[in-house]
């Protein structure tokens, strides 16, 4: 689904996601026509997608050589075993999960505002508590760090997202799911039942 396709809904609660999860893969087209994949933190902002590191490197190269990449993020919230719903066979065993897929166009960003106000987001997003000076070019010390960093800017063509919660259980299925979940009691079982009625309108609660 391209990102106009998104329901207004459907596109805040991608940007949530985007918001909260912050680590992702890069995927460049390397040299000898094999992917390449890069774990990097990221942040989403302003419609574009940002992440950092190193001026020299494999990513950089690639990069330069092909600006097409893909960049995906993803959750697992809950391992669903079969025997929540099938004594028998394994079948039915699966997982509920959220990710989103950005293909776009990369360029390394040069402009040092840019860079700075990119800085000032994942500051916000990685250390929310503080701690350290604002982020201004009107300190020479961070001026100096900026310059000596790479930042890539995604510029998504097409975003694609999968949040899969039970959406097509029914029955006793969903019900031997759910009364699974609140019996296991995982760290994100509770959170796994409630998107499950989140993304399964005609089981939400009253």
């Amino acid at each position: 689904m391209r990102r106009k396709e998104f329901a207004m809904e459907e596109w805040r609660e991608i940007e949530s996601f985007l918001s909260e999860m912050t680590f992702g893969v890069l995927g460049t087209v390397g040299e000898d026509g094999y992917p390449n994949l890069k774990p990097l933190n990221f942040v989403y902002t302003d419609g574009a997608l940002y992440a950092h590191g190193s001026k020299i490197g494999e990513k950089i190269a690639d990069m330069k050589r092909d600006s097409l990449v893909t960049f995906s993020v993803a959750k697992e919230y809950a391992l669903i075993p079969s025997y929540f719903t099938d004594p028998v066979y394994a079948c039915p065993a699966s997982a509920f999960f959220k990710s989103v897929i950005i293909k776009g166009r990369a360029t390394l960003v040069e402009d040092l505002e840019e860079k700075a106000r990119s800085f000032v987001s994942f500051m916000h997003k990685l250390q929310p508590e503080g701690g350290y000076d604002p982020v201004t070019l009107d300190d020479p010390g961070y001026v100096k760090q900026i310059n000596g960093v790479a930042v890539i800017r995604i510029d998504p063509d097409d975003i694609s997202a999968k949040f899969k919660f039970g959406q097509n259980m029914k029955g006793a299925k969903r019900e031997g799911v759910i009364s699974g979940l609140e019996e296991r009691g995982l760290e994100l079982d509770e959170e796994t039942l409630r998107l499950m009625k989140a993304y399964c309108p005609h089981h939400k609660e009253e």
